[in-house]
Formats: C-alpha cells, structure tokens, sequence
C-alpha cells in the first residue's frame, strides 16, 4: 500500500489566480504529501500580468503552457487546466493532483478526479471560495508556507506563551466566536467520533477525522506548527504509550472529563 509521500502528483497550476512570489515554498509544501512527475503552469504568457512567473520556471522546472484568450472577459486557463487534468487522470501516470488556484471554477474538476478515486491537494489563497476548499482532500493556504510561526491567529484569537487566547475587539467590531472555542469543538467532536470504551483516541486518527470534516484545517493557521503543540495548548487529556522494541510512541488523546 502506498504511503502519502509516495504519491505521484501532478501540480497544475493557475497563473492567473496565484502569486509567483514563494513559488519555491509552494514546492516544498507539496513535496509532504507526494512526487511532483508533472508540474505545469497555465496562462497566457502575452499578458504583461503574469510574466513575473517567467524567471521562477527553468529553476523550478515547471512546464509552462500558452493559452491564448480567445474572448475578452473570458478565462481560457481555466479550461485548458480542466481538460489536462482529465488526459492525465486517464494516462493512470498519477494517484493524485495538487491544483494550485483560488479559483471556485475547479471546484467540479476537484470533485471529479476524487470519484476516480484521486488524491486531491489545493493550494491557493485565503480568498478562496469554500466550494473549492471543501472539495479537496485537503487545502493548504499560501499565506501560510514557509511563514514563521507568529502569535495572530488569523481570524479571533492570538498565541501566548503556548496557549491561544482570544483577542479583544473594539467595540464597534461585531462579536465572533474565539478560535479557542471553534477549533477545541472540532477536536472535541472528532475525539468522541473515534473514542474507545475509555474514551481515548489515536492522535493521527483524530487529524484525518478533522481533515475530512474540514480539509482547510491546519495548525499552522492557529500559530502552531504542528497539531501536537495545538492540542496540548487546548487542555485535552494526553497519553502517550510506547510499543515495538524501538519504543516508538503514539500518542492518545481524551476529552477532559468536567
């Protein structure tokens, strides 16, 4: 059985809809989770808006392909992309697809190639529409690759000293809920979905629970960077337990009993 990193990907990516600026991070990133055997990038390499793209290509080693547009007002990238995308899947070359876009028009492509039973990564900005998102197996926002670990929270709440916490509001903002309310509910859950008679469960289990209920998550994105720390800043019961002769752990966690 093939592990994650084993992966063949293709990465399609849109030109278009995302900054060449941390190109080299976004290949990093997508080499957690598989081999890039095709990578290509699609646009229209007449236009003066994407030609920042030019200098990144060789040294990256990303295939660009011209696509004209034919009508103004029209997007040809994207059908170029979708029409690629099925060659490829149909080659059997593949076990997965990273589509790098923030474009809610690849959201039907993403659901597609994942009932011919692919793997799909997306990466794109946070001003991705959720459709797109919640189509992937997993996404992953630019803004947070190779970022170093900063004490904001992106949405309502802040990092100190380990612990997230919820950061105060002027008085005109209107009240959201703190992100240490949201995201200890979706572990809290995810914990109890896969809890045995003693109410633990498997640390990794729990993170694959907590991608397929909400692929955009990622502890990076709450100011950790990975899901151990986060869990352990949330006051859930931890256990780890050793097994094998190399004493390798596996960690287990339970919702606090009140």
């Amino acid at each position: 059985m093939e592990t994650l990193n084993d992966l063949r990907l293709a990465v399609l990516i849109d030109a278009d809809n995302i900054p060449y600026s941390n190109v080299k991070g976004m290949l990093e990133e997508i080499a957690k989770y598989g081999t890039p055997t095709f990578k290509r990038i699609y646009g229209d390499w007449t236009k003066p808006t994407i030609s920042g793209w030019k200098t990144v290509l060789l040294e990256n080693a990303i295939t660009p392909v011209q696509q004209y547009g034919y009508t103004k007002g029209k997007n040809s990238t994207d059908s170029a992309m979708i029409i690629e995308a099925m060659d490829i899947l149909y080659s059997g070359k593949v076990d997965g697809f990273c589509i790098v876009s923030s474009d809610s028009d690849f959201t039907r492509l993403a659901t597609r190639l994942r009932e011919a039973g692919m793997k799909v990564f997306g990466i794109g900005e946070r001003k991705t529409p959720h459709p797109f998102i919640v189509a992937c197996d997993k996404f992953i926002y630019l803004e947070i690759i190779n970022a170093p670990v900063t004490s904001i929270e992106p949405s309502s709440g802040v990092r100190k000293r380990g612990k997230l916490v919820v950061k105060k509001r002027k008085p005109e903002e209107t009240p959201a809920e703190p992100a240490t309310s949201v995201v200890k509910r979706l572990i809290a859950s995810s914990i109890t979905d896969l809890a045995d008679e003693n109410g633990w469960a498997y640390l990794g289990d729990v993170g694959n629970l907590i991608l397929k209920k909400q692929p955009d998550f990622d502890p990076r994105n709450f100011g950790f960077p990975k899901l151990t720390p986060l869990i352990r800043s949330l006051d859930f019961e931890i256990d780890e337990r050793e097994s094998g002769q190399n004493h390798i752990k596996h960690i287990y966690i339970r919702n606090r009993k009140v």
